[in-house]
């Protein structure tokens, strides 16, 4: 991949809006659905509770950048904080859920294709999507941040775009279809008790997955003071955002008629006579995912290679041939890539919401790294120590949560198993590296 030099003239609206582009993206669009169907309308409260822990972690990842502005983020800091092969670990929990991520975009690429073609399977669409991204990364796009900020603004013009239509279906603006005369009300608002509310409460934080990329980049901010004041202002957006999206589903079409087999937005929209909306808004959450796809993708091959640069993963994996892309690399995150289109040729029903699970695990099991370093390097006010532990209860909360419901069970044994290897594989480099040292001695 073509490297791009840094950015020295970065402020912090600007990170603001390269945060809105990561984060938003199909974990949002679809991934919704699973925390709708699972809580009901008190969906809203996991959304305001994932966007407080997510504020958290943010603010802990940027506050440690303005003391240890280094390379390398939370990776950095968790290596500072507790030794070498916590950053090890850190790099793989970070790569896994990665890739786990990249997976579920590219499982719910295929569903919102399976819109247009209802009869192509799921696992001839992944696959064509993962292709067209692999060739993307193959060609070393130039510029390809500028592009991103584009898809980033997409995603926010369909998020305003579905408000903008929700609004005018609730002033009667919109002809209704299909006999439809009454809303749904937020009816049975807590009809799914608090353990729904809790089961739902890992979906509602993967939406706001992508911040690590904020705290990878604020290194590159002009002033690096303002890295804290960057995700504050995107974060309080973004929720408002969220919530009015999710409130507006919930007053267009009742929760139980939501599954995650199509987005709740495009749900929301089927009885208004909206020929054309459907089509495009269809066609903006295709670009919106894919650009979050190819992101991952760039993300993971570049942290495998940094990884081996490190001596934290085969050398191999850092070797580059002809082309300036990093070929083994590239070819072990294909292999990630073939892993999801096989489970979903194996699972076509339930593999959106296993690897959704998976991925937001791995996710949080990075962020309470984060918190953990926090608390070991920085001094910390009696403030600071309340919102940690609130951080921490919610993260534990969201993870605990998966046991409640025998569909999100699956992921959590999956994201267990991968920490355990890499747990695993560290604690063994630990004692060969402590073996070492005593023959050399």
């Amino acid at each position: 991949m073509k490297k791009k030099a840094q950015n020295p003239e970065l402020t912090w609206w600007k990170l603001s809006l390269i945060g809105v582009g990561c984060i938003i993206g199909t974990g949002f669009f679809l991934g919704s659905s699973i925390a709708i169907e699972k809580s009901g309308p008190a969906v809203v409260i996991a959304f305001i509770l994932a966007a407080i822990g997510t504020y958290i972690v943010f603010d802990a990842m940027a506050r440690m950048t303005v003391d240890y502005p280094e390379k390398g983020s939370f990776r950095t800091f968790a290596k500072k904080a507790f030794g070498k092969e916590t950053g090890f670990g850190t790099g793989w929990v970070f790569w896994t859920s990665e890739t786990l991520i990249m997976g579920s975009q590219l499982t719910a690429l295929a569903i919102f294709t399976q819109f247009w073609f209802p009869n192509m399977p799921l696992w001839l669409l992944a696959t064509i999507y993962a292709v067209i991204g692999l060739v993307i990364i193959l060609m070393g796009v130039d510029d390809f941040e500028l592009v991103e900020n584009l898809f980033g603004i997409i995603k926010v013009a369909a998020i305003v775009m579905f408000i903008i239509i929700g609004i005018l279906a609730l002033s009667g603006a919109l002809d209704v279809t299909g006999g439809k005369t009454e809303r749904a009300v937020f009816d049975g608002f807590f009809e799914k008790g608090t353990l729904g509310l809790w089961a739902a409460l890992i979906y509602a934080f993967y939406t706001f997955g992508g911040i690590e990329v904020m705290g990878l980049m604020a290194t590159e901010l002009k002033d690096k003071n303002d890295a804290p004041k960057s995700g504050r202002w995107m974060l309080i957006v973004l929720s408002i955002m969220y919530v009015i999206a999710i409130g507006l589903v919930l007053l267009l079409v009742s929760w139980k008629d939501i599954t995650k087999d199509e987005s709740p937005f495009m749900t929301a929209l089927n009885d208004y006579n909206l020929p054309f909306v459907p089509h495009i808004f269809n066609g903006m959450l295709i670009i919106a995912g894919f650009s979050t796809m190819v992101a991952a993708l760039y993300a993971v091959t570049t942290m495998i290679v940094t990884l081996a640069k490190d001596r934290d993963a085969p050398a191999m994996f850092a070797k580059k041939g002809r082309l300036s892309v990093p070929l083994p690399a590239l070819a072990l995150t294909a292999g990630g890539l073939g892993a999801s289109i096989v489970i979903s040729l194996i699972f076509p029903g339930k593999m959106y919401e296993y690897i959704t699970t998976a991925a937001g695990l791995m996710l949080l099991y990075t962020w309470f790294l984060i918190l953990l370093s926090f608390w070991k390097l920085m001094k910390k006010t009696m403030w600071d120590q309340i919102k940690l532990y609130l951080g921490a209860v919610l993260i534990l909360l969201a993870v605990s949560g998966t046991l409640l419901d025998g569909t999100s069970r699956p992921g959590f044994y999956v994201s267990l198993l991968f920490l355990l290897i890499i747990a695993g594989t560290a604690f063994y480099r630990h004692v060969k590296g402590a073996r070492i040292n005593d023959g050399a001695s």
